[in-house]
Parts: C-alpha cells; sequence; structure tokens
C-alpha cells in the first residue's frame, strides 16, 4: 500500500478545513481509517452535510462548523492542531469570473486568517491546496514550477496570492507551509450537481441519464486528470518533508494528459451507452491544455503517485454508477 511508509507519532492531530467538501472528506476518511485524530471545519457554503454525518460517530472525529472568513473560529478549529490540511475555498473558475470579490473574501482573506491562526496555535505545518490555473497562458508543457504564464482568472488570482502567503509565513512569521497545485483531481464524492461541477462527474451523472454533454470550445484541450488518492498521498508527505521542501508550491498530478473528447467516449464504453456531446462555446479563463512535471514533487516531496489515470477512473465510474442510481431511485 502507498501509505505503509507514512508514519506519524502516536496522538498527532489533524485540522482539515473544507472538510465536507470532495477532497476534504476524503482526506478526513483515510485519515480517521489510519487512527488518527481529525477536526473537521466547513460552513457548507459548497461542502455537503452528508460527507461530514458519516463520521460523527467516530470518537476520533469532532466537527465545527464555521467559516474561515471570521478568525476566531479559525484559531478555534487551530487549537491543540498539529498539522493543517487547508482544502476550504470557492472552486471553479467560471463563477470566478462572474463573482470576483466572493472569491477574494473567501478564498485571500480565509486563507491568510487560517495561516495566522496556525501560526499563533504552533502549528507544525501548514498545507494548502493551490491549483494548476496558477500557469495561466503559459504554453510550455509539461508544466513547471517557477514558469507560469499570466494569470486567466480570479480563481487563478487567488491561489497565486495564497502562494504568496504560503512563502512569507515561511520565511517571515516561521509557519512552515507547503503548497499543492491540484491539477483536476477527481474520484468519489465530486459533487455532480453543482451548477460549475467538475467535468468527469458532469459527464457520468448526464451519460448516465441519457442526457447530452455540452463540451466547451472543440474537445481537443486536454488535462492531467489526478486521482484522489495520489492527492491524499501528497498532503501526507507534505506534512512530513524536510524543511527545506517549505515555502514553495508544487504540482500534484500523474503527469500524462487526456483531451475531453477522449475523456468523454471512455466514459461511454465503461457505461456502455453512446451519447453524441454538444459543443459550445470556450469559457472565459479556461486554460486549453495542462499537463504536469511531477520532478520536484518527487524530490522535495518524495511524491510517488501509484494510482494511473486508468485504474482510479474506472473505481470512479463504478462509484457513481452505484451511487448515482440508488439516488435516482430513492427520488423517482
Amino acid at each position: 500500500m502507498e501509505f505503509e511508509n507514512i508514519t506519524f507519532p502516536k496522538g498527532t492531530t489533524f485540522l482539515v478545513t473544507g472538510a465536507a467538501g470532495f477532497i476534504g472528506s476524503n482526506l478526513v476518511n483515510s485519515l480517521l481509517d489510519k487512527g488518527f485524530k481529525v477536526r473537521g471545519l466547513d460552513n457548507f457554503s459548497t461542502g455537503r452535510e452528508i460527507n461530514v454525518e458519516e463520521f460523527l460517530d467516530n470518537p476520533n472525529y469532532d466537527f465545527i462548523k464555521g467559516d474561515i472568513r471570521d478568525s476566531e473560529v479559525c484559531l478555534q478549529a487551530c487549537e491543540g492542531i498539529d498539522y493543517v490540511l487547508h482544502q476550504a475555498a470557492l472552486g471553479s473558475v467560471p463563477r470566478s469570473m462572474k463573482e470576483p470579490l466572493i472569491y477574494e473574501d473567501n478564498n485571500i482573506k480565509g486563507t491568510s486568517n487560517m495561516m495566522e491562526a496556525a501560526r499563533l496555535s504552533g502549528v507544525k505545518r501548514f498545507v494548502y491546496a493551490s491549483s494548476s490555473s496558477v500557469y495561466g497562458d503559459s504554453p510550455e508543457l509539461p508544466k513547471i514550477e517557477g514558469k507560469e504564464g499570466n494569470i486567466l482568472s480570479t480563481y487563478a488570482l487567488t491561489k497565486m496570492t495564497n502562494e504568496q502567503y504560503g512563502k512569507l509565513y515561511t520565511e517571515v512569521y516561521g509557519l512552515e507551509c507547503v503548497g499543492l497545485r491540484y491539477f483536476n483531481v477527481f474520484g468519489k464524492r465530486q459533487d455532480p450537481d453543482s451548477q460549475y461541477a467538475a467535468v468527469i462527474p458532469k459527464f457520468i451523472k448526464s451519460i448516465l441519464s441519457d442526457e447530452p454533454v455540452e463540451i466547451y470550445g472543440d474537445g481537443e484541450q486536454s488535462r492531467d486528470f489526478t486521482f484522489i488518492e495520489n492527492v491524499i498521498q501528497a498532503n501526507l508527505k507534505s506534512c512530513l518533508a524536510p524543511s527545506e521542501a517549505c515555502g514553495r508550491a508544487y504540482n500534484i498530478a500523474y503527469g500524462e494528459s487526456i483531451t475531453l473528447n477522449d475523456l468523454y467516449k471512455k466514459i461511454g464504453v465503461l457505461l456502455e451507452r453512446e451519447i453524441n456531446p454538444i459543443y459550445g462555446p470556450e469559457r472565459a479563463g479556461d486554460i486549453k491544455h495542462s499537463l504536469a512535471d511531477i520532478s520536484n514533487t518527487k524530490k522535495f516531496l518524495s511524491y510517488e503517485p501509484h494510482w494511473d489515470f486508468e485504474t482510479g477512473f474506472k473505481l470512479a465510474v463504478d462509484w457513481y454508477k452505484e451511487n448515482l442510481i440508488i439516488k435516482q431511485a430513492t427520488n423517482s
């Protein structure tokens, strides 16, 4: 197993912000399975209560309903915590283009609140979610840290700002911060019902419902889709990486890419259904191609992604088949 060589002292406590979200709830699940003490924080603005409720009976878990924009809540959440895994944020590039100020409030102020609370509480390390969107209009492939282009969206700007805060808090305030530039994470619990749903659950739900999917642009845009288990590994290894690794952000991906057209075909094959997509205009702020160079991540974080796209993809499709069919049957 990929986590066997990741060990923490007995009694280690983790705070997972955004614990009701897709990535946050998977982190909570994994940490509790390993016997760690975990505190979750979420305000349910985008997270789902069901993702919290399933852990409430676990004696190693406690949950705070609260907002990272509230500095007092952040201090309460960080009390007695060894490691913060900060996932709380507003996602979605398209929404950020429509509502820029709420992204500044949540993603920038909220994250700086959490870093300050972690510093004041003596947290050992602060690991936070960044994004591949920070590469902007850089045409270079694969994407390498330090070779970013012009920012294309408000969402990307907030994540780049978070990285600057992480560098500052590491170098000036002594809080060891590690940023993780996620590349199109997918897996169980990813919400297919949001207006801004990620492409994989959105495609799966539409095809299971016999509805055509709209693909923005020509479908030849490519993405480095990253299975959730690789992301969990990256978060845990970031907690244990040498201090020299802190104050930086790293690509978290598998290192291979696939076009949306090919992705759509693969979903159809696995679901044994064939529905032609509908092509629409390109979306503002979207990056055309995404492929990560993970050499720095391997070097500094000892990251080794064991889950390739095909393996993770089959598991994700099976999970959605089971859970969406159950949901459809319950609602019928």
